[in-house]
């Protein structure tokens, strides 16, 4: 019947198989978690590879298989050898989630040429060369998913942060281009862009309470993000109740961008 919800859950992730860059902690963990909850078995990667034995150890206890290697995302050897031995792990590869990612606020005058190579690489080129790996095994069994993390710098302006908007911009037009693509082979390319969450890496900001309460003055829901919060559109992304969805960008921001 035309319009009957399947009986199976769309959602279960079980017998897919994900790597995640970027998985020590923040996003990536949580996410790789999540994938893991809804079933699926986890490649992780990090440039440290001691850092991963949490994330590990939480997969793992799930029941669910956890392969870690070290992988540096600005390196493109780096980026097509990690995938290539995660999926030989994995026994193929149905999912990669581009969360490694870099940032460094300083002033425009002063970003330099070091800088920019270290953002821009780490955020854009490895989640580029990445996904050229992957897609490379996805496109021989006609299937898979790709999800970047992009970010509200994607879509807005933000002073003291122009090498980390420009790779995070660049980021979501590849999302759009790899998925018009890549459609024909059945691989969907898509993106989550995170609002203002605590981590290690925005800690930073968390330390002026000023700056808190000035974002928090801009968020409808009124709360900063919790990593709970991201792991469910991954999941959504990843799995067969979003067969229908290419090139789009799903913000995860308490309503920021929509009151703009």
């Amino acid at each position: 019947m035309r319009g009957k919800m399947p009986s199976r859950d769309i959602f279960d992730l079980s017998g897919r198989r994900a790597v995640v860059t970027g998985a020590s902690r923040g996003l990536g963990q949580a996410i790789a978690v999540a994938l893991a909850q809804a079933g699926a078995d986890v490649a992780i990667t990090s440039r440290s590879l001691s850092s991963l034995a949490e994330t590990s150890d939480q997969v793992r206890a799930l029941g669910r298989r956890c392969f870690a290697y070290e992988q540096d995302v600005r390196n493109v050897a780096s980026c097509s050898s990690a995938i290539q031995v995660a999926s030989e792990a994995l026994g193929g590869l149905d999912i990669l989630v581009n969360n490694a990612g870099f940032e460094n606020i300083r002033p425009s005058l002063e970003v330099d040429e070091a800088l920019w190579e270290s953002i821009v690489s780490t955020n854009l080129k490895g989640a580029f060369f990445c996904s050229q790996a992957a897609g490379r095994i996805m496109s021989s069994q006609k299937s898979g998913s790709i999800v970047n993390l992009c970010s509200l710098t994607s879509y807005v302006g933000v002073p003291t942060a122009v090498p980390y908007g420009s790779s995070k911009a660049g980021l979501l037009g590849m999302t759009k281009a790899l998925a018009a693509e890549w459609a024909p082979d059945n691989i969907r390319v898509n993106a989550i862009a995170p609002g203002y969450f605590r981590t290690s890496m925005t800690e930073v900001f968390y330390a002026d309470q000023d700056w808190q309460d000035r974002m928090l003055a801009k968020i409808p829901q009124g709360r900063f993000g919790e990593l709970a919060d991201i792991g469910g559109v991954a999941v959504f992304l990843c799995s067969d109740a979003a067969a229908y969805v290419t090139g789009h960008c799903i913000p995860v921001d308490g309503g920021f961008l929509a009151s703009i």
